[in-house]
């Protein structure tokens, strides 16, 4: 608490270590008013820039017994976001060396550890080195350093927060001067669960930090759940933000319960499908093969609706037409930003059947498949999509927000939600190859390590095909066969043949009736 030692050592072939110098200073009045992982991180600032010359172009391993460090200056995601702006100056420094930091045991440590207690009284000015040349973007040193201020439940708000409840409180002391040995020596109940996760709690200018999530203060544990559940995601989404970026015990039961008592989500709650899934193959990178479809209209607005099955990025264009030449032009603004895609799918709309819209494709060299007539499971992305789209517009626009408020704010939160289907990411991570900056990103995120996308669709249409007990119905060519035919509103069964096999579940049959031909699914 009133110095810090330093010490160079040299192993030899045989595995020996020698030391090459010994430093040590005592802290000044400032840096004893320094919360530990600050004077530790000290330390390790002052040991390498005092062995500058041993060290600059050379790896070496950093040792420290202060494992929160492991974080802050050996993350290989980069300098943390909840970082204060002294340690994020700090790792900036040790930017400029290569190393690999190191946990040990105090009882490991004795060298430093001693040099850090025998210390003058007089505090030695030290060299100031110029270690590198160090540019950065205005904007970025700005993102820096501001990041937390910008936070909506800003910095200073937790540091009150935290200052003044007792439970943390009693936290921050067991960080700072250690917790007991045993449960049963901590008398309050309600630091027990904190107890538990000693190991991962570090504290950061006055805020307690579960790894790199900040601990959140009761009173503002609500305001937080409203902002994560702004766009209405469910359940499972919501969970997947929060994980992200804070913690408190009892974070999951309150953010159920959070969604059970949403109205919204109560009224546009989504009702189970029944279908035989036959899930299409995954693309082998994004953009190779999209599903579009139209939703709507909303307030005498269609949505066409772009989904990308790789990434599950969505595009979403409003329009008071559903004409071929508007799907046209729609297309031709969203070709221009993600490139032509190899596969277009879509339903048997007419302005995707008709001769303008082939000939749309045929000139950039598009593949065009269409599904099935009225089974719009066959074109499962968009359509799932439409169907998020829907109940999410319902359940945003109850704030009072526009439509088209409603519609960005929709794309903004589905775009950056983690998901399973992607192992973890984003689909704008996916898309970009990096996080997109939200409100929620502005605290740094976790990864998630999920089943692969075609491992996932396998194990689902096995749980689903053995939950609704379905079967597989193949048929071969002459097969005697009953169609049903949609007409004036109703479905009839016809007589007719089958004449081949398109694809996994589609058929055309000749019905005898009409000597016509017309394509089918299995079911």
């Amino acid at each position: 608490s009133t110095g810090i030692g330093a010490v160079i050592l040299h192993q030899f072939p045989d595995g020996s270590l020698k030391a090459v110098q010994h430093a040590s200073r005592s802290l000044t009045p400032a840096e004893r008013n320094y919360g530990q992982p600050e004077k530790e991180a000290l330390a390790l600032v002052y040991a390498v820039t005092k062995f500058h010359k041993y060290l600059l172009g050379r790896p070496f391993t950093l040792q420290t017994d202060h494992k929160p460090l492991l974080s802050i200056f050996g993350s290989k995601k980069g300098i943390p976001l909840h970082t204060a702006n002294r340690l994020q100056r700090w790792a900036l420094t040790m930017l400029n060396y290569d190393f690999e930091i190191q946990h040990v045991s105090t009882s490991d440590f004795g060298c430093a550890d001693m040099l850090s207690r025998l210390i003058d009284r007089t505090i030695q000015p030290e060299e100031e080195y110029v270690v590198a040349a160090l540019t950065l973007e205005e904007d970025l040193v700005s993102i820096i350093a501001d990041t937390i201020d910008k936070v909506p439940v800003s910095f200073a708000a937790l540091q009150k927060a935290t200052a003044t409840n007792a439970t943390l409180q009693a936290v921050v002391k067991y960080i700072r001067d250690g917790w007991p040995s045993s449960a049963g020596s901590v008398t309050n109940s309600e630091v027990l669960p904190y107890f538990r996760r000693r190991e991962s709690l570090s504290l950061v200018d006055g805020c307690v930090m579960f790894h790199d999530r900040v601990v959140v203060p009761n009173q503002f544990r609500s305001q937080i759940l409203r902002q994560f559940h702004r766009g209405h995601p469910g359940m499972v989404r919501m969970k997947a933000i929060a994980r992200s970026f804070v913690y408190w015990p009892g974070l999951d039961n309150e953010i159920e319960d959070f969604v059970k008592r949403c109205n919204p989500c109560s009224i546009a709650g989504k009702a189970p499908t029944k279908t035989c899934l036959e899930s299409w193959p995954t693309p082998s990178k994004p953009w190779s093969r999209i599903h579009i479809d139209y939703a709507g209209p909303v307030d005498g607005v269609y949505f066409l609706v772009v989904v990308d099955p790789f990434t599950k990025w969505p595009e979403v264009y409003a329009t008071r037409t559903m004409t071929a030449k508007t799907t046209i032009k729609l297309l031709t603004q969203s070709f221009a930003t993600f490139g032509i895609p190899e596969v277009i799918v879509s339903d048997n709309g007419t302005q995707f059947t008709g001769h303008e819209f082939k000939e749309f494709c045929t000139k950039l060299g598009i593949r065009h498949l269409r599904t099935a007539p009225f089974h719009p499971q066959s074109n499962g992305s968009a359509e799932r999509f439409v169907d998020t789209l829907k109940r999410s517009l319902r359940k945003i626009r109850a704030g009072g927000e526009t439509l088209e408020e409603a519609l960005q704010t929709l794309l903004q939160v589905y775009r950056s939600t983690p998901t399973s289907d992607l192992d973890g990411k984003s689909p704008a991570e996916v898309m970009f190859g990096r996080p997109v900056r939200t409100i929620s990103a502005l605290l740094q995120p976790t990864k998630d390590n999920s089943p692969s996308t075609s491992a996932r669709a396998e194990k689902q249409n096995d749980a689903f095909n053995k939950k609704h007990g379905a079967i597989q119905r193949i048929f071969k060519h002459g097969d005697a066969v009953f169609a049903q035919v949609h007409r004036a509103n109703s479905w009839q069964w016809e007589a007719g043949t089958v004449i081949e096999k398109i694809g996994r579940v589609n058929y055309n049959i000749f019905l005898d009736d009409r000597r016509r031909l017309i394509r089918s699914h299995a079911n």
